[in-house]
C-alpha cells in the first residue's frame, strides 16, 4: 500500500517558478517544494520530535510519482513591488525610503499555472506505520500554501492507492534525500527572515542514446530567459543558425559545414539551392491569439530530413548539452537582440506541449495560405501599387518551388489575415522602433502580408520572399 499526499489548490492556480529568474511555472509541484512546506509547518508547530522523526522517514524514501492534470501557463508580466526594509544606517536617505511615497520599486514576476484539475497526488511506494502517518497529517494540516503564499492549499496524507481519473502519472524532476531536513534548518538559522533555499537534488534519467529529433522539423521550446517580440525573430533566427554552425566547429567539423545548414557555399557565396530555414512558433490563429513567441523551428528544405544532414546530430549535441532538470537537451543563445540568454529545448512530441509549437498548421495541404510573418519583397518597387506587389508575391511562390498562383487571387496589405500576427508596418501613431528588425542585407526592403489562393492544394511549409530562411514570409494554412 502506498503513502499518498493529496494537495488541492483552492484558488485553482499554482503560483511557483521552476527556479530563480525562470518564468516557467513549476507544475506539478516537485517533492522538494512540498517537503520544504512540510518543514516550515514543523517549525511553526514547535519542532516536535515525533514530527521530526516523520520528516526524517519521508526524506529517506525514493522519489514519489506525481499524478497531475495538464495545465496552461498564465502570463507573468513585470510587477513592481517594494524591496525588503533597508538596513539601519545613519544616512538620511535610508530612512526616507521607509516612507510609502519614497519606497523604491523593483520588477518581479510571478509565474503561475492554471491546472485543468486543481488536485495533485504524490505517492511513495510504501506507507509507514499509523503513528508516522498521523504525524505527517498533523504537518499537512498546517500547510496553508505550496509555492507562493497566494497558492492556497488543502493537504492530507493517507495510505492507499492512486485514483487515476483523467490525470496522468508524471515522474518527479527533483527529490529530497537524507539530510535535506538538516539543510533547511541550517538555511533558516543563517537567514531567519529570508532563508536561501537550494533546490532539491535532480532525479536523473538516462538520456536517450540519440536525441529525439523529429525527422522533418526541430521545434525548440523556450524554457528559460526572455523571448523577444516576434518582430525581432529574424535576428534570433540568425543567432540560432550561428549556434548550429558553432556546433559544427566545436565538434571538429568546422571545415565542412554543409551548405544546406550555413546557407553559403564553401567559397562564402550565397547558396543557390534551398537550405535550412529558422522560423518563430507563435501564438496565432485563434480568437485570443496575441502573437507571443513560444519557440523556434529549424526547418529543412522540402524532401530533406535534419537527421540525414551530415554532422547535424553531432553539432546539435555539442551546443545543446543534456540537462537533467529538463530531461532534454538545452541550447543557450546570447547576443543581440536578446537582453539576456535564451534557453531552448526540443519541444515534447507526446501531445502535451503548447499548441503554438505544433507544426501541423504549417505543413498540411491547403489551397489557401496566409502570412504569419510578413513577406520581404525580392526587389524594390517601381510603381508602388498593389498589382506590382502581387506580381512580386507570385515570383516569390515560384522561387520557393510552389505553383504559380493567379495574381488576382492574392490579397496584400499591411495587416495579416492570421489572428494575432503583427502588422507588416507600424500602425498609425506607433513609434518607429515597433518596426520589424531585419538583417542588414534586407533593411531597405518592403514588407507585406498576403493571402494566397492557389488553384489546387499545396503542401507546406510555405516560406516566401527574400527573408524566408530567417523566418520571414512564414505562411499558415487557412483551409482548403
Amino acid at each position: 500500500m502506498s503513502l499518498v499526499l493529496e494537495i488541492e489548490f483552492l484558488t485553482g492556480v499554482c503560483r511557483a517558478a521552476r527556479g530563480t529568474g525562470d518564468d516557467t511555472p513549476d507544475w506539478p509541484p516537485q517533492p522538494d517544494r512540498v517537503f520544504s512546506a512540510l518543514v516550515s509547518a514543523w517549525g511553526v508547530r514547535g519542532e516536535l520530535p515525533v514530527e521530526r522523526a516523520a520528516l526524517e522517514w519521508l526524506e529517506r524514501q525514493p522519489p514519489p510519482v506525481i499524478l497531475a492534470s495538464s495545465h496552461s501557463a498564465r502570463t507573468a508580466p513585470d510587477v513592481f513591488v517594494p524591496p525588503n526594509d533597508p538596513k539601519s544606517s545613519r544616512a538620511m536617505h535610508t530612512y526616507l525610503r521607509v516612507l510609502p511615497d519614497c519606497r523604491p520599486r523593483q520588477p518581479r514576476r510571478f509565474p503561475a499555472a492554471r491546472p485543468d484539475d486543481p488536485n495533485v497526488e504524490l505517492a511513495w511506494p510504501e506507507a509507514p506505520d499509523a503513528a508516522t502517518i498521523d504525524a505527517l497529517n498533523a504537518l499537512a494540516s498546517c500547510v496553508g500554501y505550496v509555492g507562493h503564499s497566494a497558492s492556497l492549499t488543502r493537504c492530507r496524507f493517507h495510505a492507499g492507492d492512486l485514483v487515476q481519473s483523467d490525470r496522468k502519472t508524471i515522474p518527479a524532476r527533483r527529490r529530497v534525500y537524507p539530510g535535506r531536513l538538516r539543510e533547511l534548518e541550517e538555511a533558516h538559522r543563517a537567514r531567519p527572515n529570508r532563508p536561501t533555499i537550494r533546490p532539491g537534488a535532480p532525479v536523473f534519467a538516462e538520456p536517450a542514446p540519440s536525441p529525439q529529433l523529429p525527422a522533418e522539423w526541430l521545434v525548440l521550446e523556450a524554457v528559460g530567459g526572455e523571448v523577444p517580440d516576434i518582430r525581432a525573430s529574424a535576428l534570433v533566427g540568425r543567432l540560432l543558425r550561428q549556434a548550429l554552425m558553432a556546433g559544427y566547429r566545436r565538434a571538429g567539423l568546422g571545415g565542412n559545414i554543409p551548405e544546406i545548414v550555413s546557407g553559403h557555399a564553401l567559397d562564402g557565396t550565397p547558396a543557390r539551392r534551398p537550405h535550412v530555414s529558422i522560423a518563430p512558433m507563435a501564438f496565432v490563429g485563434s480568437p485570443r491569439a496575441d502573437g507571443r513567441v513560444f519557440g523556434f523551428a529549424v526547418i529543412p528544405p522540402s524532401g530533406e530530413a535534419l537527421l540525414r544532414i551530415e554532422g547535424f546530430r553531432a553539432a546539435f549535441e555539442t551546443v545543446a548539452p543534456y540537462h537533467a532538470d529538463e530531461q532534454r537537451r538545452v541550447l543557450t543563445l546570447q547576443g543581440q537582440p536578446l537582453r539576456k540568454p535564451l534557453h531552448l529545448a526540443p519541444a515534447p512530441d507526446d501531445g502535451d506541449g503548447r499548441r503554438s509549437l505544433r507544426p501541423e498548421p504549417y505543413l498540411e495541404e491547403s489551397a489557401r495560405w496566409a502570412s504569419v510573418t510578413p513577406i520581404v519583397l525580392d526587389r524594390h518597387l517601381k510603381r508602388n501599387d498593389d498589382a506590382e506587389v502581387r506580381e512580386l508575391v507570385v515570383r516569390a511562390c515560384e522561387r520557393a518551388g510552389l505553383p504559380r498562383p493567379d495574381p488576382d487571387r492574392i490579397r496584400v496589405g499591411k495587416h495579416a489575415a492570421v489572428q494575432g500576427a503583427a502588422p507588416a508596418r507600424p500602425l498609425a501613431g506607433e513609434p518607429p522602433w515597433t518596426r520589424w528588425k531585419l538583417p542588414n542585407s534586407l533593411q531597405s526592403r518592403q514588407l507585406v502580408h498576403a493571402v494566397i489562393d492557389f488553384d489546387r492544394s499545396v503542401s507546406g511549409p510555405v516560406l516566401l520572399g527574400a527573408g524566408r530562411f530567417t523566418g520571414l514570409g512564414l505562411c499558415r494554412s487557412l483551409g482548403h
